[in-house]
């Protein structure tokens, strides 16, 4: 391919009067090449398009227009880690690249940051989710995130659960300050109803029972400003982390199993990322966060929230969607459950009868040990495996199995054809 400055150089030559071969010999190119561009004169050369080179990327181009269509919020890092268990070794940079140009940016807006203390505040907050579990295929459920993060390592635990009652909340708050081994100064909350109940002249009015809590643990609950929704910012914006780099694309075969990968996924990704505001590794700035942390309590945190219930037929207690045994000799009447953060307690006529462990999610049964007597072998149905049955006084007939009489039976009929 001949140059514009060889170009040039072959009109200048040809001007100063040298001849094709010269001027070929001169420049090293052949005389036929020499004579066409002296005939054209100065004629800039046009290029084609130069071919794309293959990349990395190109065998999974279709696989991301196809994950970006269906799930338009899917962050670069979760499709960059999809693509590494795929077989992909580029890197993350060429694959942002490709998502610029398969969906626009979204545009930034602004705020004023803050940032606090080692040890000095953590946020919580709910977020509602909608999925379909596969253990009920067709059938819509709307699931809670609770979520509490430290605000100076942005150290994040999150559970989901059916409900955002008081008992829930007590539940989680318990969960989440035995995985941190420490209690913050202080827990800023969004004005949910299990936290603040009111607001007069004399300022906001908290729930007593989550006073009680803040006393047992020793944190001071706060709540965020109303309409300010970026003094809570460090609670909220992990809501949209998690719905579209874990919650996204992926099926649960019920609560348990989605928070399972939940906590799996806090563990491997979300608290082992670089975070982007404070550029450090979330796990290890917690690390150096946690000495700062007040001391965890010597005991459970033990609030009692009373209710009213009738035992069911079967010997059951419903609560919130699930049901707990009661010993066989309880009565038939109306009991009074304590309900703790963590534990269930069934009183008849203030004598403890039963206590179980508070039961997550709706529709699960719970029978303890020892509720459920064996019933006498006098009352026991024919069909009791090892059952004896009587015929005369005097003459029992014990159970064999099948087999034994369809050996008697064969015995019989050869008898008989020999016969």
């Amino acid at each position: 391919m001949v140059r514009l400055g060889e170009i040039v150089m072959i009109l200048d030559l040809h001007r100063q009067g040298l001849s094709v071969s010269a001027i070929a010999r001169r420049t090293g190119l052949d005389r036929k090449t020499v004579r066409k561009y002296v005939e054209r004169g100065l004629e800039p050369p046009a290029y084609g398009p130069r071919q794309p080179r293959g990349t990395l990327l190109d065998p999974f181009s279709r696989y991301l227009r196809e994950r970006v269509a269906a799930f338009p919020d899917l962050t670069g890092r979760r499709l960059h880690r999809e693509l590494r268990d795929l077989g992909y070794e580029g890197g993350y940079t060429r694959v942002t690249d490709f998502l610029r140009d398969v969906r626009p940016p979204a545009t930034p807006g602004f705020e004023q940051r803050f940032e606090t203390a080692p040890g000095q505040q953590g946020q919580v907050d709910f977020a509602q989710f909608r999925t379909e579990f596969a253990d009920e295929p067709g059938v819509a459920r709307i699931v809670w995130l609770f979520s509490m993060v430290l605000g100076h390592s942005r150290m994040l635990w999150a559970r989901f659960v059916l409900h955002q009652d008081l008992p829930t909340v007590l539940r989680c708050h318990a969960a989440a300050l035995d995985a941190f081994g420490g209690v913050p100064a202080e827990i800023l909350y969004d004005r949910m109803r299990t936290a603040v109940t009111g607001e007069d002249a004399q300022g906001i009015a908290y729930n007593p029972t989550l006073l009680q809590m803040a006393r047992h643990y020793g944190f001071l609950p706060r709540a965020c400003r109303p309409y300010r929704p970026q003094s809570k910012g460090k609670v909220e914006r992990p809501f949209r982390y998690v719905r579209e780099d874990f919650f996204l694309a992926r099926r649960f075969r019920n609560l348990d199993d989605l928070n399972d990968q939940l906590r799996q996924w806090l563990d491997e990704v979300a608290n082992r990322r670089v975070h982007a505001t404070t550029r450090r590794v979330v796990a290890e700035h917690f690390a150096e966060e946690r000495p700062a942390l007040r001391a965890l309590p010597a005991g459970p945190f033990q609030a009692t929230l009373r209710l009213e219930r009738r035992i069911t037929r079967d010997g059951m207690v419903s609560v919130d969607g699930n049901l707990y045994s009661v010993p066989d000799s309880t009565r038939r009447r109306a009991v009074e459950v304590h309900l703790l953060a963590d534990e269930l307690r069934i009183f008849e006529e203030s004598r403890l009868v039963a206590s179980h462990p508070v039961l997550e999610g709706r529709g699960h049964r719970r029978v303890a040990g020892g509720h459920r007597r064996l019933s006498s072998p006098a009352s026991r149905p024919a069909a009791t495996s090892g059952a004896v049955l009587p015929t005369r006084a005097g003459e029992t007939v014990a159970r064999r199995p099948l087999a034994f009489y369809a050996a008697v039976a064969q015995r019989l009929a050869e008898e008989g054809s020999r016969s």
